[in-house]
């Protein structure tokens, strides 16, 4: 049986070095793709079947290239993981159009670039695509404006992807992450900030980044075989849970 070949953007750390690890555990053989030259080569130079593939996925002509070299190098696609994005935090007034532009170019047009690249492989395949978007697509919070919106456009561009797709067997679904426990998180997130978010989710924990790679490895497996253009919060319960939850949490202790 031929080894199933994923691409999974965003690959040199957290999700997507998660989501890299667990595809090859299910013996799949995966095309690490990240900007990130140095660090994309340390991640891959310590995982056999894998190949490193610098790419600025908002760049049109290195995503050509870069699903080109795949293809030569593999000769086929079978998965294809939109999880390369950038997060910038800031109050609406501060959000000037450049870093409007940068979230978009990074978390909106990725997506649509590397899907388009990737169609005729995927056709071939009959493979999947899983888009990584984010709670903050569906639930609105401050600070977040500019990478709200995009993650909001990637839930619905994913819905888009997966009605024109269907009929060549392509499937298309997204994962809304909540809270994840990354060191990006910890970076930009102070302590009071973290224990905020614990109290708001009904399992009391962020997500893992193994939490979240299970359910992308999932979608593109057999199991899923006929699940399409949803997108599934993984998000301990956040975006079922509504205000008042810290207290009643609080009233029990």
């Amino acid at each position: 049986m031929t080894q199933k070949i994923a691409i999974v953007t965003g690959a040199a750390r957290g999700i997507g070095l998660a989501t890299t690890k667990l595809f090859l555990e299910t013996n799949w053989q995966v095309a690490m793709i990240d900007r990130d030259e140095a660090e994309l080569r340390l991640a891959s130079e310590k995982l056999p079947n894998t190949v490193a593939i610098p790419c600025d996925v908002s760049i049109p002509e290195a995503v050509q290239e870069m699903v080109s070299r795949v293809q030569t190098t593999f000769g086929r696609i079978d998965a294809l993981i939109n999880n390369a994005g950038v997060a910038v935090f800031q109050p609406l007034e501060k959000t000037d159009f450049d870093v409007w532009r940068t979230i978009m170019a990074t978390n909106l047009d990725g997506v649509f670039l590397c899907t388009q690249a990737a169609i005729p492989a995927l056709k071939e395949s009959r493979g999947s695509v899983v888009n990584i978007a984010s709670i903050s697509a569906v639930r609105a919070s401050t600070l977040r404006v500019a990478y709200g919106t995009s993650k909001a456009a990637v839930v619905h561009l994913t819905k888009q992807l997966a009605v024109e797709l269907g009929d060549y067997g392509v499937r298309v679904n997204c994962v809304s992450p909540g809270p994840v426990k990354t060191k990006l998180a910890e970076a930009v997130h102070s302590p009071e900030i973290i224990k905020a978010y614990y109290d708001a989710i009904p399992l009391n924990r962020s997500a893992t980044e193994q939490d979240i790679a299970e359910t992308i490895v999932f979608l593109c497996s057999e199991k899923a075989a006929y699940v399409t253009g949803q997108m599934i919060a993984v998000d301990g319960g956040f975006s079922a849970g509504g205000i008042g939850l810290p207290a009643l949490r609080a009233q029990r202790e």
